[in-house]
Order: C-alpha cells, then sequence, then structure tokens
C-alpha cells in the first residue's frame, strides 16, 4: 500500500515529495493523478513502427513472396532513401489531428504512442530516420484535444523480443547482447531530455522504457539491471513516471523491485499486455470461454505492488487477422501456422465491422465489455490495441468498432451487463 500511496500524490510535487529527490529534478506540471484517474486509452500503432497486420499494403507493394516482413527487412530491400520514400507518406497521412479529436469524443484521454530506436540513432542498421518530428506532432495535438501521452520505445537494438513490431523478426531475440543495452540507454536520454522536462509535462504522463522484452527469452538479471539503471537515468531529469513492461511474466514477480522501500523508488508503474489468442488452446475457445478467462485472469495482474495498467488488448478472440503472427505466416485458428491444428474457418471472423453478423458483432462487443470491466475493476486502467488498421482487422480496429456499435459508447454503457462474478 505504502508504493500505491506514493504513486497517487507523487504527481502534485509536494513538499514531502520533493525531500524524497533530488532538489535538482524538472518539475511535474501535469495533473494526472495515477490512481483516483483511470486511464481509458489506445494505442497510435502501425505508425512510426509499422505492422504488416495493421499497414499490409505497405509490405504487399514490396515483397515478392515473404521477404520483407518487417521494417529491417524493408529498408534492408529498399536502402535507407527508398525506405523514407515509402514511409514518409505513410507518416504524413496515418494520423492526423482529426483522429485524436475522435478519440477524445468517445471519452478516450490518453494515447500510448510506440516508437523505434532507430528515430534516433542509426546503430549500423538498415533502418531510415525522420520519425521523430511526427511524435512532436502527435503531442501537438494531444495538447490540442486535451488528450495524455505515454511514450513507449517498442523497439531496441537487436530486437528484445523478436517480433516484426519490434523492427526485426528474429527467432531469437539478441537485445542484451553486444552493445545494445547501453545503445537503448541512449536512445531513452536523447527521449528524456526532451519530454521529462517542464515543456511537455502538461501532455506526457509516462515513458515506457521498453515494450514487451522477452523474459523467457533473455537474462532477467539483465533485465532488471536494465530497468534499474533506466529509472535511475531519468530520475537524474525529473520524477515523470517510469513505466515498465512486464515481460510477460505476472506483474507481482516484480514486486519488491524499485518500489519506496527499494531505494525510495517512486512513480513506478507496470504495464501488462492481455491476449487470448497466441495459443492454440486459446484460440480454441468458445465467445463464452473468453468471457469466462477474462474473468479467471484477473488473478494473474491484480496483485502487484505498483500500479498496473493494461497497456494492450483487443476485441480478438482468434488470431484471424491477415499477417497477425507475421507476414504470411499463417494462423492458429485455421491450423495454418507452423505447429497449431485446426479449429474452424476465419471466415466471418475478422475483416471489416461492417461486414461482420450481428452475432459476430455482439460476442465481440460481450467479449469488450467483459475486459473492460475487468480492467476498470482490477487495474488502474487500459488502452486498446490498436486506434485503426487498414481495414482487414476490425477485432483491433477502435475506430471502426466504435462506428458499428461495438465498442461501448459512453465507454461505462453495458449492453449486455456484468459477466464476472469474482469482482
Amino acid at each position: 500500500m505504502l508504493s500505491k500511496l506514493s504513486l497517487s500524490v507523487v504527481l502534485t510535487a509536494t513538499a514531502a515529495l520533493a525531500s524524497a529527490v533530488p532538489t535538482n529534478l524538472e518539475p511535474r506540471k501535469v495533473a494526472f493523478s495515477w490512481g483516483s484517474t483511470k486511464l481509458r486509452g489506445v494505442n497510435i500503432g502501425g505508425w512510426l513502427v509499422t505492422e504488416p497486420f495493421i499497414t499490409p499494403s505497405i509490405y504487399n507493394a514490396h515483397s515478392v513472396t515473404d521477404e520483407v516482413h518487417d521494417e529491417w527487412t524493408l529498408c534492408a530491400k529498399l536502402g535507407k532513401q527508398g525506405c523514407y520514400n515509402v514511409l514518409k507518406p505513410h507518416w504524413d497521412s496515418w494520423v492526423k489531428l482529426a483522429d485524436f479529436q475522435k478519440i477524445k469524443n468517445a471519452g478516450f484521454n490518453v494515447v500510448r504512442i510506440p516508437i523505434g530506436y532507430w528515430a534516433y540513432a542509426d546503430f549500423g542498421g538498415p533502418y531510415t530516420s525522420g520519425q521523430a518530428p511526427y511524435l512532436d506532432n502527435a503531442i501537438g495535438w494531444a495538447r490540442t484535444t486535451g488528450l495524455k501521452v505515454i511514450i513507449d520505445l517498442h523497439g531496441a537494438p537487436r530486437s528484445q523480443n523478436g517480433f516484426d513490431h519490434s523492427g526485426h523478426r528474429l527467432d531469437n531475440p539478441g537485445w542484451g547482447t553486444y552493445s545494445s543495452v547501453p545503445q537503448t540507454h541512449q536512445v531513452l536520454a536523447t527521449i528524456e531530455n526532451k519530454y521529462a522536462k517542464a515543456a511537455y509535462q502538461d501532455v506526457v504522463i509516462g515513458i515506457e522504457l521498453l515494450n514487451e522484452p522477452f523474459l523467457s527469452k533473455l537474462d532477467p538479471n539483465m533485465v532488471h539491471t536494465f530497468y534499474r539503471d533506466g529509472y535511475n537515468n531519468l530520475r537524474k531529469i525529473s520524477d515523470t513516471p517510469v513505466i515498465l513492461h512486464d515481460g510477460f511474466w505476472a506483474p507481482s514477480y516484480w514486486n519488491g523491485f524499485l518500489t519506496p522501500s527499494d531505494n525510495n523508488a517512486q512513480n513506478v508503474i507496470i504495464d501488462h499486455h492481455e491476449y487470448q489468442i497466441f495459443d492454440n488452446s486459446l484460440v480454441a475457445m468458445s465467445s463464452a470461454q473468453h468471457r469466462q478467462q477474462v474473468c479467471s485472469a484477473v488473478s494473474s495482474y491484480s496483485t502487484s505492488d505498483k500500479w498496473t495498467f493494461v497497456g494492450e488488448w483487443s476485441g480478438a478472440m482468434t488470431d484471424c487477422a491477415p499477417n497477425l503472427n507475421g507476414y504470411k505466416a499463417g494462423n492458429r485458428y485455421e491450423g495454418s501456422f507452423p505447429g497449431s491444428s485446426r479449429v474452424g474457418s476465419c471466415s466471418g471472423k475478422t475483416g471489416r465491422v461492417s461486414a461482420w453478423s450481428q452475432t459476430m458483432k455482439d460476442d465481440t462487443r460481450k467479449y469488450i465489455e467483459t475486459q473492460l470491466d475487468a480492467f476498470e475493476t482490477k487495474t488502474q486502467g487500459w488502452m486498446f490495441w490498436n486506434f485503426k488498421t487498414e481495414g482487414g482487422a476490425g477485432e483491433w480496429d477502435l475506430f471502426q468498432l466504435l462506428d458499428d456499435g461495438v465498442f461501448p459508447q459512453p465507454i461505462t454503457s453495458r449492453k449486455f451487463g456484468k459477466f464476472c462474478t469474482n469482482f
């Protein structure tokens, strides 16, 4: 309780807090209060870090088979200038002020913005740069519309998880080898020396040191050290909240780490991601079983000693969205993904929401409502993934779900009533 209490008051920069941290810190200016204000957010994914399932047109245009499947291979094939020529029109058009206005008008209060290390440093890779000014644009739009921003370092040198959304799809992540950890700190310093200072404290409410480091494939002690050093580095600048992804282990694994009793650490928040589709048994569940799984799962993320929020989740009950598991990688539901067995046909299970059957719409809304109830009751809030797609993955597309009445409006309204009985 001491950790949670300290987090709820620290953002007001009281005299008591000032005595607990170095006196040269930038003052906090943000009114957002972790603990009394729920995060109701959405991710601005597929923009500054592209993903084949969100914007497949980019990959379809430049891959003969599947040789271009992430930004690394895209830029390796096209060269830095050619890659820039492809991505700049996307950066210019994928997100606009009107999108932020729609998000705000739908009752959301926060956006989480992923960005890759290559926006700030080369380190010898094939990537092109130019993304950083667009983050500035987004922060300006957030300020204009009254939204808050979480900045999320989504890709680290050599990949922290091997997923395509880290920028580089690999069988085994290479982050932690060679100079990749110091390089990551270098990028974070660039981000923090700008956005953790007073000029941005009215908008930026947290900096996530790294998205989804895959603990089971990394050295956990190395990740601990990285997180501790990252916290200490940011504390040399300001008391901006530090966000740690749980690494796909239960948030309670991090209990006792970077708490007030651990070197008087303050403003440390856990990001947990909750999906029910990246496993053969999960995609085989019925819609009712998916809802029950939501109820059962709360015990796995609700016992942290730090404020915890669900930074990614969706309306997906299958992995049918094309390219979701990797560009042209198949899916578990139809048995086309390696190591899976067929459950059924993906027909009607994905695609544009407007083309769904009423049963599909109702089942998805039930699932979304149940998740909202769980996350709002058992955590400090949530961030839906994603704000939009090119159209073929409606269960991941907030704007489509809003337009077709599948995502609740207002957010607290319930068409189907409370489902879980354990909270």
